[in-house]
């Protein structure tokens, strides 16, 4: 594979919610940044990418791979889903959030996904108003709280 298919094959991995076969897909020192206030390691980020699945068992992240440049293939995502399920962010201290059944349409995110030695080592996501977790709960009308 080369590298637009191999993150493609991530992307698709993880938009039906095989959470193992994107994990096989992952560096040991994976980092995914942009949404999340620090850079998280895969173990958290499926782990966000699972809760994300039960809370919108709809949600569709609409990717699309844009360019590869050397090692650094470009992307975007443009999440939306409807919250059928409960939400939950105690990984972030933030609770769970009961299922409120509003829809979410977030902005258009760019990413860079680099990929070495056949395996995805990091996942940045350009900071984007009206896009990730913030901008999601805004939309179903959510106040975070701090646990």
């Amino acid at each position: 594979m080369n590298k637009r298919e191999t993150v493609q094959a991530l992307m698709d991995a993880v938009q039906k919610g095989d959470f193992e076969d994107a994990k096989s897909m992952l560096a040991d020192d994976f980092q995914f940044s942009g949404p999340v206030p620090e850079p998280i390691s895969a173990e958290a980020w499926l782990g966000m990418s699972a809760s994300l699945k039960t809370a919108f068992p709809d949600l569709d992240y609409h990717f699309n791979v844009i360019g590869a440049e050397g090692d650094v293939v470009k992307a975007t995502s443009q999440l939306s889903g409807t919250q059928s399920g409960p939400f939950d962010l105690t990984n972030m201290n933030m609770g769970v959030i009961p299922a409120t059944n509003k829809t979410f349409s977030a902005k258009l995110e760019k990413t860079k996904v680099t990929v070495k030695d056949d395996k995805i080592a990091l996942w940045a996501v350009e900071p984007t108003d009206g896009a990730g977790l913030m901008a999601i709960l805004e939309q179903l009308g959510v106040k975070p709280v701090s646990a």
